[in-house]
């Protein structure tokens, strides 16, 4: 099978996409989207991504992670695909679209940023000083100082891995909230990648929740990733209820082609 795809990064997270728009891609199996996803054998990304027709909405995100398994709400996927779908002709002054986890809004700016609007978050369980919650992916969030110096692998690998997360995995988070309190860094361990990635928009998006400055109201938080800047806008309404929140930055094409597939 010949597959024409773009290759479109956000923040240094990075994906293979491909306009299915008439199907044809409906049939690639886990080990073939495995394959293309593989850094040395394939393409190379942290996940695929098929533009799809859905009745109703300007277009329907089906996403996949690097291990080849469908996976739930991608941030930064999300918003490479808004690019890619204006791209490949699909022109809106907004956006109205499907994912796993139900209907979102984009925006391109006149400056070029690609604004996601997220589902609204109404839950935040504190797990050992921690915490969890679902940007519409599952993420576990750990404050720390000095959160270059962490070894987010070996410890993401472990939180990822105990036994209360380990069947259906969590994306494991270490913050660091700078002096300035509207200001932090993230660095994420990403389930289905199974490693660290250079950013992750639902990660991001969580992160930015916990580290809310105004107690109620519209809060924005500039957020730095491996890959680049981020930032995150939302009101928060009261102490575990965010609503209007968007992820927003940049979305880059990094080169486009052709693949055969076995």
């Amino acid at each position: 099978m010949d597959i024409q795809f773009a290759k479109y990064q956000g923040t240094g997270n990075d994906f293979v996409l491909a306009d299915n728009r008439q199907g044809q891609y409906d049939g690639l199996t886990t080990e073939q989207i495995k394959k293309i996803c593989d850094r040395r054998f394939g393409i190379g990304a942290d996940g695929m991504i098929l533009l799809n027709n859905r009745e109703g909405y300007d277009f329907e995100q089906k996403y996949f992670n690097a291990n080849g398994k469908i996976g739930s709400m991608c941030g930064n996927g999300g918003r490479c695909l808004i690019k890619f779908a204006y791209d490949c002709g699909i022109h809106a002054s907004q956006y109205h679209f499907l994912a796993y986890d139900g209907v979102h809004e984009g925006i391109i700016t006149p400056e070029g940023i690609i604004k996601l609007k997220m589902q609204d978050v109404n839950k935040i369980t504190n797990y050992h000083n921690d915490y969890i919650l679902d940007t519409g992916s599952p993420h576990y969030i750990k404050l720390v100082s000095n959160v270059m110096d962490i070894d987010v692998v070996k410890r993401g690998k472990e939180i990822r891995h105990l036994e209360e997360f380990d069947e259906e995995g969590i994306n494991v988070n270490f913050v660091e909230q700078l002096e300035d309190d509207e200001k932090i860094i993230v660095r994420t361990f990403e389930r289905g990648v199974e490693g660290e990635t250079f950013s992750c928009g639902t990660g991001v998006t969580a992160s930015a929740l916990i580290c809310f400055h105004n107690d109620n109201g519209f809060n924005e938080v500039n957020v730095k990733t491996l890959g680049g800047y981020l930032f995150v806008e939302f009101d928060r309404i009261a102490d575990e209820r965010f609503e209007n929140i968007w992820l927003c930055g940049p979305a880059e094409k990094v080169f486009e082609g052709t693949i055969s597939i076995a």
